[in-house]
């Protein structure tokens, strides 16, 4: 047996659902990430990238093209998100990745990126069944992990309260789709991103009342 067709291979049943080998790593990988990105480690990329990889092998499995294209999206954007935060790192005196609320510009490009690339991408989802069975929940999904991961590349606040509005479609998707353990795995972030926000919204208050207090 290959290494794919393990990863593809039935880990356990539960409640009638079967989880797949694939899906449990992979999303059990994007835990760890997303715990890493809460305490402001760079180790978050590498395993954003690892994830990706695993969960790719997921989607296939499950049919689900659009997910596949989401989670080779978030390969590139965690290569990119590594260097982002890596070249912050050297910037900074203390080595730490400084976080901070988005200004308004940059909140108005995010909505309307968003928006834009969800309607684009549902209609080519619609277009191309083949692709996605769901096609705007998985282009709403699919471009919101892409906004928010570039929001945390970015070192924004704002990352998290993108986090909030995927999980909200995609709990219910995975379930329905089969991936039983990405559905329960979307409800844990659900907590990790309510904690890992009230962490950098104080961080970001800090840091605008410390550079407020600093001399000109």
């Amino acid at each position: 047996m290959s290494a794919f067709d393990w990863l593809n291979s039935e880990a356990f049943t539960a409640f009638g659902q079967e989880v797949i080998w694939s899906d449990m790593v992979g999303n059990t990988i994007g835990l760890i990430a997303l715990a890493l990105g809460w305490r402001r480690s760079i180790w978050t990329w590498p395993a954003q990238f690892l994830s990706g990889l695993i969960l790719v092998g997921a989607y296939a499995s499950a049919q689900l093209s659009g997910g596949v294209g989401k989670q080779l999206l978030v390969i590139g954007v965690a290569l990119w998100g590594w260097r982002q935060w890596n070249r912050g790192r050297q910037q900074a005196q203390d080595g730490s990745i400084a976080v901070r609320f988005a200004t308004w510009r940059e909140r108005g490009l995010l909505l309307t990126g968003t928006a834009a690339g969800t309607l684009a991408v549902g209609l080519l989802f619609t277009a191309v069944p083949t692709l996605s069975w769901n096609p705007w929940p998985d282009a709403y999904i699919f471009v919101g992990t892409l906004a928010a991961m570039v929001a945390q590349a970015r070192g924004l606040v704002e990352f998290w309260f993108a986090w909030l509005l995927v999980d909200i479609v995609g709990v219910p998707l995975a379930f329905s789709s089969g991936l039983a353990f990405s559905g329960l795995v979307y409800v844990i972030y659900l907590a990790l991103v309510l904690w890992g926000m009230r962490d950098w919204w104080q961080r970001s208050r800090a840091t605008a009342a410390a550079l407020e207090g600093a001399p000109a």
